[in-house]
């Protein structure tokens, strides 16, 4: 039956059109403009959800480090989310949101959001503990010392962070424009 699947796959163009018939939409879009109308509008997606991932990921760690206590709240919640893929979170997501932009930007959000938080927070963790004495040495508070000492130590993990949420935001969004999107690279 499986072989059946895959003769059917190679001789339909309709599940798998050939090399020649992509490449002649693909010069038509580029005629037309229209290739990069969609590049622009998934790329305003892809910057509006990456935003807010690495807002809400750095309030989150920041949160962690500054007021240990709060984190109970949350930690759980995101070390449970942390272990369930994004794209299987499309359907609640248009049950909650429709389908329209928040569902795609919060596919994004939910994607770039878990390796911007987990850097952000080992940046700030694994910070010289011989730094933060010298801080206390020169009586910065917890935030004058999160600001001053962990920041700064923490910044080339925050930037790895980033640049694989930013990967991984451009994944989801060709899934996530897949789902009843009329404009965009998933499209």
């Amino acid at each position: 039956n499986l072989h059946c699947y895959l003769i059917l796959c190679f001789l339909s163009s309709y599940i798998l059109p050939a090399p020649e018939k992509v490449l002649d939409s693909f010069i038509k879009m580029v005629k037309s403009g229209e290739i990069f109308e969609d590049i622009y509008i998934s790329y305003i997606r892809v910057l509006k959800g990456f935003f807010i991932s690495t807002l809400v990921a750095f309030a989150l760690a920041m949160i962690r480090i500054v007021l240990p206590k709060w984190s109970d709240y949350y930690e759980g919640i995101v070390q449970f989310l942390k272990n369930v893929p994004p794209l299987s979170l499309i359907s609640l997501l248009i049950l909650w949101f429709g389908i329209g932009e928040t569902t795609k930007i919060g596919i994004i959000v939910l994607t770039a959001f878990f390796p911007i938080y987990l850097n952000t927070v080992k940046g700030f963790v694994s910070c010289d503990k011989k730094l933060l004495e010298v801080g206390e040495i020169y009586g910065y508070s917890k935030v004058g010392s999160f600001f001053k000492i962990r920041l700064p130590y923490a910044i080339s993990d925050i930037l790895v962070g980033m640049r694989i949420g930013l990967g991984y935001s451009w994944r989801a969004i060709i899934s996530a424009e897949m789902i009843a999107a009329s404009a965009g690279l998933g499209h």
